[in-house]
Parts: structure tokens; sequence; C-alpha cells
């Protein structure tokens, strides 16, 4: 019985690293997004927006990539 608790806690630490590097790559966008914007100021806040989508989008297929079952 407590090999299973053991692997209880080695996928909660997993998940909750990758749960907090899912938010740290979100705020290092909308940070770099912002300089970005404030760089070369276009008319609307385009790399605010468009940076952090394109780190959650490849963070998202990662994640799915590591959690797939391999054949």
């Amino acid at each position: 019985m407590e090999p299973v608790k053991n692997n209880n806690n080695s996928q909660m630490w997993r998940y909750a690293g990758l749960a907090s590097q899912f938010l740290v790559s979100i705020g290092i966008g909308v940070f770099i997004g912002v300089k970005l914007d404030q760089w070369m100021k276009p008319g609307l806040p385009v790399f605010v927006w468009v940076l952090p989508l394109l780190m959650m989008a490849g963070i998202i297929f990662r994640l799915i990539k590591d959690t797939s079952s391999r054949k």
C-alpha cells in the first residue's frame, strides 16, 4: 500500500511543477509582450496577447506529448 501513496505524491509534484511552469511562462510572455509593445508601439497591444497564447499552446502541446501513452 505504501508504493501507491508514494506514486500519488510523485504525480502530484509532477503536475504541480507543470502548473508552476505554465504560470511562469505566461508571466514571462506577458512581460516580454509589454516590453515589445512599448518598443514597437503598435496601435493595439498585439504582443501582450500573442506571446502568452503561443507559450500556452507550446506547453499544452508538451503536456499532451508527455502524458500520452506510448506504444
